[in-house]
């Protein structure tokens, strides 16, 4: 499973993706392990530099985006890694650029921060729910990529997956929410209704993809039916987004530090 494999570099079909990809427990609880190791690199070789990262976790209610968020938050240091879970704007914020509250939140250097949903807000549920005007949301995908290529030329990395379940297994997974009483805080009348727009919403994301999915910020689409499968493919993309050209080596002790560790334990063996 290699991170390119989910590049999105044309016009998408989400009917495409089938239903064909499947990681079970035993293969997933091995593979996931030196992915988790490696992120812990990264994060490490981050820190004291100017490198940092903004990841975008996009995706339909229910595709597991929480469960990818979970695991990296196991993983990561809290000090140096943030999540954003972003809703509906105040109403201070309405009154603002809709880029404005995210500026907000970038990350400082030596972070990586986590947009669970973005500013991509602007062209999926505003554009399907008309809580945008036409013009906004189509001059949106303009005002993004010059965004996102002002956040890259600044040093920014930018990790961009998109979610995808079928309709079927959406389904599956609201009636699991609905029986299991830990998990049906996350259920609300608004993941019900936004069904009814499902053919619309999935019109918009395609038009996302393709407009926004550039070679600076592309996008990746992840198959998502299975959990299992789509956590591996999710830390695979974001281990290439972000690990690239950086050194993994663990930093040598700075020397004052050494030198105190040498006359406490005489050796640093």
């Amino acid at each position: 499973m290699k991170a390119d494999k989910f590049l999105v570099s044309g016009p998408p079909s989400l009917a495409s993706l089938g239903d064909g990809h499947h990681v079970d427990q035993k293969d997933y609880a091995r593979k996931i392990v030196p992915l988790q190791h490696t992120m812990q690199s990264i994060q490490q070789a981050y820190l004291g530099t100017r490198e940092h990262a903004v990841i975008v976790l996009e995706g339909w209610d229910t595709a597991g985006k929480g469960g990818v968020i979970r695991r990296l938050g196991w993983t990561l240091d809290p000090r140096s890694f943030k999540v954003h879970p972003i809703a509906a704007p105040s109403p201070d914020e309405k009154r603002e650029h809709y880029l404005q509250r995210f500026w907000r939140r970038l990350p400082e250097q030596g972070q990586i921060v986590v947009f669970d949903r973005s500013w991509y807000g602007r062209v999926l549920v505003e554009r399907v729910e008309g809580l945008a005007k036409k013009a906004e949301w189509k001059r949106a995908y303009r005002e993004i990529n010059e965004f996102e290529r002002l956040l890259v030329d600044d040093g920014t990395r930018i990790a961009k997956v998109f979610m995808h379940i079928s309709a079927e297994e959406q389904l599956r997974r609201f009636k699991d929410r609905l029986t299991d009483p830990l998990k049906r805080w996350k259920l609300t009348y608004e993941d019900f209704r936004n069904r009814d727009h499902r053919a619309d919403y999935e019109k918009a994301i395609e038009d996302m993809l393709e407009k926004t999915s550039t070679d600076y910020a592309p996008w990746f689409l992840v198959p998502a039916n299975n959990k299992n499968y789509a956590r591996l493919a999710v830390f695979k993309i974001l281990i290439d987004r972000l690990g690239k050209g950086v050194d993994l080596e663990p930093k040598p002790l700075d020397e004052k530090t050494a030198e105190a560790a040498r006359a406490l334990f005489g050796s640093l063996e």
